[in-house]
């Protein structure tokens, strides 16, 4: 299935990534904390794949958000900053995928990681929740 890289889908993504974000924040209210994490990792993979798609990318089928950085980084360089909030991330994906993995995070780890993630969405140029 060939995948239209029109203007529109950037903003897609960033529609879909600003759902999960405002789930973070759901979350944490509710004291889910494991599934604030999770849905972290996924509004920042989605964000970082429409801020991609929005300089020309290929979509890939790729949850690493480490990886999507790297590719980030090539058109805006200063988003380098953010690679520690984007190492910890990922490892909320893992957590959720392969139970046992690692531990847990904290409430206050996720609430830290969620707050550099909405100045992430910002330095995107995209609306964060």
């Amino acid at each position: 299935m060939a995948i239209d890289q029109g203007a529109w889908y950037p903003a897609e993504w960033f529609k879909k990534g600003g759902e999960d974000l405002a789930r973070v924040g759901r979350r944490l209210r509710e004291g889910d904390t494991e599934d604030a994490a999770f849905h972290l990792q996924q509004a920042l993979e989605k964000y970082l794949k429409g801020f991609l798609l929005s300089k020309g990318w290929s979509l890939k089928k790729i949850h690493d958000l480490e990886a999507l950085l790297d590719d980030a980084v090539t058109h805006a360089p200063a988003l380098e900053r953010y690679r520690p909030l984007v190492q910890q991330v990922t490892g909320y994906y893992l957590l959720e995928r392969y139970p046992s993995v690692e531990a847990a995070p904290t409430r206050s780890e996720v609430t830290s990681a969620y707050r550099k993630a909405q100045a992430l969405v910002r330095r995107l140029g995209t609306p964060c929740a």
